[in-house]
């Protein structure tokens, strides 16, 4: 990642209401006056965009304006955050799209709380790579898996200190 902008620790993560991966295709395509249309790939990468919201306490949406405008440039600025994928939660480079002339939208919520929303688009999603697609597919992953578990266990568990490393 090139930015050096983080999202707080102190705020929390995006809920998985709303939460969604809304990839924009990278392919072109052509209507041919007779047959099948043509397709081709346009872009190697392209960006997701994810519809995410949070709630937050007062304390926590004061800080986020604040890190919004100070931090981030009023939103201009690219921003690290851990984001649910395919892979699991990993680091996302992330910034605020919202939706038209809107940033984020914040709800003031029953108890002092508010409800924030927004599109985050992100320049990459972290994925596989080919070498680990090819074993997924080659493989039974349920029994990869467990035998990988019990090789742990027999290494770890099983074998005595003295043999150990």
């Amino acid at each position: 990642m090139t930015t050096t902008i983080s999202w707080p620790a102190r705020l929390p993560l995006p809920t998985y209401d709303g939460y969604a991966l809304e990839p924009e295709s990278a392919v072109t395509r052509t209507d041919m006056e007779s047959g099948p249309a043509r397709q081709r790939r346009r872009f190697t990468q392209t960006p997701t965009r994810i519809p995410v919201r949070w709630r937050m306490s007062a304390v926590d949406f004061a800080t986020f304006e604040a890190w919004f405008r100070l931090k981030l440039d009023d939103g201009a600025d690219w921003f690290a955050i851990s984001l649910l994928g395919g892979s699991g939660i990993a680091a996302h480079e992330a910034r605020f799209v919202g939706q038209g002339n809107t940033p984020y939208k914040a709800v003031p919520s029953r108890g002092g709380a508010w409800i924030v929303t927004s599109t985050l688009e992100i320049r990459q999603r972290p994925m596989l790579d080919a070498g680990a697609l090819e074993i997924l597919l080659a493989e039974d992953v349920v029994a990869l898996f467990a035998n990988i578990q019990t090789l742990h266990t027999t290494l770890h568990v099983g074998l005595p200190v003295s043999i150990r490393w």
